[in-house]
């Protein structure tokens, strides 16, 4: 069962896509994991090409993908699209290779490759893990600080994190997410989204709200969700950006 916390992102990203999305788009899901964006624009009728890295997930899509639906799916890496041509999709999703990607060097590659295949004037939906909410959510509510602390994740005067190739997740603040993008001179930011704001720090009382509680909750989400003073504490971000040239 699809949590609270969990839906709130989920809506939140969808409705940011389907603010550019237009008849006949094409979309590349680069890292789709086991498909649950591909599947869901497939369903409305768009066409859906689909890059995931590992096998396991890729036959889960596949045994998902509905008759009738234009949805395609490769095994490949974010950081090496050759598969796929220069300036081919209107809209393209690189959601989670940029939580699983540890240099510099790899994150620019992978950004790059989503940029290149993106036409001209089309836009591109990047999303990333952030630190601050980890810290909150599994350092002090999760009791797990000193663990952090012990194995040097945590710089205990700046707070910044670091994150190992064995680490699940890597962490971002968003001057590393602007920086990552200073790089780039042919795209312009369109928005820069708390996905899921304060729900990761509310998840167990959204578990027990009816919902009409829910809704106006989301209703609070989307008028506060770009918000500077409010994207701070989200657990995950939204970088919503057009390719100019």
């Amino acid at each position: 069962m699809e949590t609270r916390h969990g839906k709130t992102e989920f809506l939140t990203t969808t409705r940011y896509i389907e603010k550019y999305l237009q008849k006949g788009n094409r979309i590349l899901d680069i890292g789709a994991a086991t498909g649950r964006y591909s599947h869901y624009f497939a369903d409305l009728g768009y066409d859906v090409d689909a890059i995931e890295l590992l096998e396991h997930n890729i036959e889960i899509f596949k045994q998902n993908i509905k008759k009738g639906n234009n949805i395609t799916i490769a095994q490949g890496d974010a950081r090496d699209l050759k598969a796929f041509a220069d300036n081919a999709y209107d809209i393209t999703l690189l959601f989670g290779p940029l939580y699983h990607l540890y240099t510099t060097e790899d994150k620019l590659q992978a950004i790059s490759e989503a940029i290149r295949t993106t036409k001209p004037g089309g836009k591109i939906f990047a999303a990333y893990c952030m630190a601050d909410a980890s810290i909150l959510t599994y350092g002090f509510v999760g009791g797990g600080i000193h663990d952090l602390i012990d194995k040097k994740l945590l710089d205990t005067v700046t707070f910044e994190t670091h994150s190992n190739i064995w680490d699940i997740f890597e962490l971002h603040r968003k001057e590393d997410i602007d920086a990552l993008m200073a790089n780039f001179k042919n795209v312009t930011r369109l928005h820069y989204v708390a996905t899921d704001g304060y729900a990761i720090h509310m998840r167990g009382s959204m578990a027990d709200w009816d919902d009409k509680t829910f809704d106006i909750f989301m209703d609070y989400h989307f008028a506060t969700c770009e918000r500077q003073d409010m994207v701070g504490i989200t657990h995950h971000v939204l970088d919503v950006f057009q390719k100019d040239f």
